[in-house]
Order: C-alpha cells, then structure tokens, then sequence
C-alpha cells in the first residue's frame, strides 16, 4: 500500500527543489509542468501539478514519521543545509507524546514535519514548547 498525494504548486522548480530535499530523492519524471516523486519510505507517490496560482490550505499539516532520532537528525541537516528547516524540536511533549522534530515549508506555504515519537505521555504538550505553532501565532499543539 503507499499514499498518493497530489499538490498544485505555482512554483514547480522551487518545489521540485523542496520535496527533492524533504524525501531525500529525485523525481522519477520532471517534465514542465508536472514532477512526480516515488518514494518506498515512507510509501508515497508525490505528484507536483504546476498551477498560475495556489491556495492551500493554511489549517493543516503534513508529517513524515521516522523510526528514530537519528533519522531526524539526518532531515535536520539535510534541510537546515539547504536552508528549508524552519525550526527543530528535541524531545519535546506535542500533541499526547514526546518527540523530536524537524519543520520546514514549501514554497506554496505547505507545512511539513519530519518526527520520531520517543513515547506516549498524559499531557497534551509542554507549557514552554513552540509544539507546531506557526510563527507569531500562539502556541497550540498541532495548529497550523
């Protein structure tokens, strides 16, 4: 089974770019105005439909579960070098669990993360994490 997504995008080499960098592959095609991603893990098909204008959602969010902390970390590196991480969350209490995660925006203003949950807890997040706030929003787990 693998999950198929299909975005618009009105900016196909810019995000061709991004989503190249969030999965850490290259589109199987690339064409002028369609990319389309093949990715075994996680299991998705990311198609990237070229568009005169966009306007997504802005009450939601995208995630990519890993295994484990190190994988983040690889995400972490691999977006902050090409200048995508928005902002990093280590072991942190967001949204009944803790975790660590790695935030980053494509350029239709989609929000991403890339996480590994360490374990289940009680509260929903910590009083002092910025848990998936947008920035200059208030804090509130998972809002977009």
């Amino acid at each position: 089974m693998k999950t198929h997504l299909n975005l618009a995008t009105s900016d196909l080499a810019g995000s061709v770019a991004f989503y190249s960098t969030l999965l850490d592959v290259q589109p199987e095609k690339n064409l002028s105005d369609y990319a389309l991603f093949i990715v075994e893990n996680p299991a998705l098909e990311l198609a990237l439909d070229l568009r005169e204008s966009v306007q997504p959602t802005t009450d939601s969010h995208f995630g990519i579960y890993v295994e484990d902390a190190a994988s983040v970390e690889r995400a972490i590196e691999r977006l902050t070098t090409a200048g995508l991480a928005s902002s990093i969350e280590r072991e942190e209490t967001c949204c009944y669990a803790n975790q660590t995660k790695v935030w980053a925006i494509d350029p239709e203003g989609r929000r991403w993360e890339v996480y590994t949950v360490h374990g289940e807890t009680e509260g929903r997040d910590d009083a002092d994490t910025t848990c998936c706030a947008s920035e200059g929003e208030p804090r509130s787990c998972c809002a977009a």
